[in-house]
C-alpha cells in the first residue's frame, strides 16, 4: 500500500486540462492513481489519448471504468443532439453540458480514494476558460469536498480528503503554457467534443474554440490536427 499521502487519484479525461493536472500531480511527487471513465461519449479518441497520457507519465495504475451515460441522455455528448459549433454563448448552459458529470465523476475518484487508501482527488475542473458549466465553480468544489469528508468512513475518523483544482482560476493561455513548462506534449492530449470521421479535431465546438485560443494566446504552437 502506498503512503496514503502521497498517492493521488487523478481524474484523467485525456484532454488538455487533466493531462496538465497529472503532470502537476506528478512534479509534486505523488503517485499517479489514474481514473477515466468510459461513459460512452460520442467518440473513443479520449479514452486513447488518457491512455496515452497515463502510461508516459508512470501512472501507478490506470483504471478506465465503463459507466453508460446514454442510458440517460440529457447532453449532446451522451444523446442525438447536435454539437453546436457557432461559438460559446455567454451567461447559457450549453447542450455539451452532460448532467451532473463531475458530481458523479468524483464520486467514483472519492471511492477509489479510500479503497486505495489515497486522500488526495485532482481534477481539472476551470472557471475561467470554460463553457459554462455550474459543476467547474469553486463553490462546487468546496461542497463536494466538504461532503466527501462526511460520506465516508476515513472522513469522520478524521482521514480527510482534499479536492485539489490548481487550473481553477488560470485562463486556457495558462494551461497551454504549464503544459509546456511541464515538457507535456499538448499533442497527447484531445479536445474536440465532435471529431470529423477522420479523427480530425473539428475546430468549431466550444471545446476547439478554448483550446485554439489559449495556445494562440500564449504564443505557442496548437499541435491538434483540425479538419
Amino acid at each position: 500500500m502506498n503512503n496514503p499521502r502521497k498517492s493521488a487519484i487523478v481524474l484523467l479525461s485525456g484532454g488538455l486540462d487533466s493531462m496538465v493536472v497529472a503532470g502537476l500531480a506528478k512534479a509534486q511527487g505523488f503517485d499517479l492513481i489514474a481514473l477515466t471513465i468510459d461513459y460512452n461519449q460520442r467518440h473513443r479518441i479520449e479514452l486513447q489519448a488518457a491512455a496515452t497520457i497515463a502510461a508516459h507519465l508512470g501512472a501507478v495504475e490506470h483504471i478506465v471504468l465503463p459507466l453508460d451515460l446514454t442510458r440517460f441522455g440529457g447532453s449532446a455528448l451522451t444523446a442525438d443532439i447536435d454539437v453546436p459549433k457557432g461559438g460559446v454563448d455567454e451567461g447559457a448552459i450549453p447542450v455539451t453540458y452532460v448532467p451532473a458529470r463531475n458530481t458523479i465523476f468524483l464520486s467514483l475518484c472519492l471511492g477509489l480514494a479510500e479503497a486505495r487508501g489515497a486522500r488526495d482527488l485532482w481534477i481539472g475542473v476551470n472557471a475561467l476558460d470554460y463553457s459554462g458549466y455550474p459543476d467547474c465553480r469553486p463553490d462546487f468544489i468546496r461542497s463536494f469536498e466538504s461532503m466527501a469528508n462526511l460520506a465516508t468512513k476515513a472522513g469522520i475518523e478524521g482521514d480527510s480528503f482534499t479536492v485539489h483544482t490548481p487550473l481553477l482560476h488560470m485562463s486556457k493561455a495558462d494551461i497551454a503554457a504549464e503544459a509546456a513548462r511541464l515538457g507535456l506534449d499538448a499533442g497527447m492530449s484531445w479536445s474536440c467534443y465532435d471529431p470529423a470521421p477522420d479523427n480530425k479535431a473539428c475546430g468549431q465546438c466550444d471545446s476547439c474554440r478554448l483550446r485554439q485560443k489559449g495556445f494562440a494566446e500564449a504564443g505557442l504552437t496548437d499541435p491538434t490536427v483540425y479538419a
